[in-house]
């Protein structure tokens, strides 16, 4: 047994989370949320749907990292005791306990250092991803459905809930489209670097000559808008279509005209949902892409006249660009952003994107922060 090895572990996370704490402003957080929680029990504080809901949304950002620190101060707490057992008995299975929780605790602060980074006011959000295929036919719907897969992968190993919202199968095989919605907290700060162009190098499975191909699909990610949102949607500016929802090959046809396509006429974005029963469910949802959609154009309309624009390209939701790069053959996965190059190609596929999900919300702040002083 290293003793000395586990207890300079043990001061190192100590003092790890000790510095996350100062960096979120975790004393004052607790004062804040003191604060709300009084103001909930004002007469009358209910009756103001919108303060409300702002105030609710404020309570569960601020309990979700309140949650996450007294948990890790507690395992840390409970890892300091197996280690000092461990120490005065000299007992094995006392210091295995306490190795155990500390590689854990590695883990756990690591992540929520990470958390720590996201700063965006929509970072707390759900997100909602559309991934539409390039040119290319067959080739690049089964690439979109490949990166569907990876991004539920993903989700599932990070504990975060997915919601299909519309889903147009391919003819042969793949998808010609999907969006879904992300359900957690900080679903959109982790996601939306993803947003642009995934270009996939590989030797065709469908090329009866096994020659190589190129395909490529755009993934567009944005937040989750709540109702609280001001958003200038006037009903007479919102062209709505029902039709029947079918599966691949006319499978599992709806007897009913429940799918719901929507087309906000002054902008030309169209959104559409047929996962519901109901077609006011899928208006309902549509109307929730609708709004999300609208919010990131008017953003990125707001941004481009910002005088300190940022030159780094990391999340800025440029679908037009080639952001990464997979490339079977070499079984390596490039971000063209970062240059950071992951060569487990397999295990990135099965939802293994924390490493460069992790390094793309470091340089954004990074690059943000570069902004800030010049």
């Amino acid at each position: 047994m290293d003793f000395d090895t586990l207890k300079t572990q043990l001061n190192a996370l100590l003092e790890s989370i000790e510095k996350i704490k100062e960096a979120l402003g975790y004393d004052a957080k607790l004062v804040e949320l003191k604060n709300l929680e009084e103001e909930t029990l004002i007469p009358g504080f209910w009756e103001d749907k919108e303060k409300s809901a702002k105030v609710v949304k404020s309570m569960k950002s601020i309990k979700s990292i309140i949650q996450k620190v007294e948990t890790i101060q507690r395992e840390l707490s409970d890892a300091r005791g197996y280690f000092e057992l461990a120490e005065e008995l000299n007992d094995i299975e006392s210091f295995k306990e306490s190795q155990n929780l500390v590689n854990n605790l590695k883990e756990s602060i690591e992540k929520l250092n990470i958390e720590t980074l996201l700063s965006g006011d929509y970072d707390f959000n759900n997100a909602i991803l559309t991934i539409h295929p390039g040119a290319g036919g067959t080739e690049s719907h089964d690439w979109a459905l490949m990166l569907y897969r990876m991004y539920i992968k993903w989700a599932a190993k990070s504990n975060f809930e997915i919601e299909v919202l519309d889903m147009q199968e391919g003819e042969e095989a793949g998808i010609k489209s999907v969006s879904f919605l992300v359900k957690g907290d900080n679903a959109y700060g982790y996601l939306k670097s993803e947003n642009g162009v995934h270009r996939l190098v590989r030797i065709s499975p469908f090329d009866a000559n096994s020659r190589r191909h190129t395909s490529f699909a755009a993934v567009e990610v944005m937040p989750e808008i709540s109702d609280d949102i001001k958003l200038d949607i006037r009903p007479e500016d919102i062209q709505m279509d029902v039709y029947r929802a079918s599966g691949a090959g006319g499978q599992h046809v709806n007897k009913t005209s429940s799918a719901v396509r929507l087309k906000h006429i002054p902008s030309g974005i169209v959104v559409s949902c047929q996962t519901e029963r109901s077609q006011f469910q899928n208006r309902e949802y549509a109307m929730r892409m609708l709004r999300s959609r609208l919010y990131e154009k008017e953003k990125q309309e707001r941004d481009a006249k910002l005088a300190n624009e940022r030159k780094s390209q990391v999340g800025s939701g440029d679908r037009s660009e080639k952001i990464r790069t997979y490339n079977y053959p070499q079984g390596r996965i490039t971000d063209h952003r970062i240059g950071l190059s992951i060569y487990q190609m397999e295990d990135f596929l099965n939802g293994n994107l924390d490493e460069m999900i992790d390094n793309l919300i470091a340089a954004d702040r990074a690059e943000k922060l570069k902004g800030s002083e010049e």
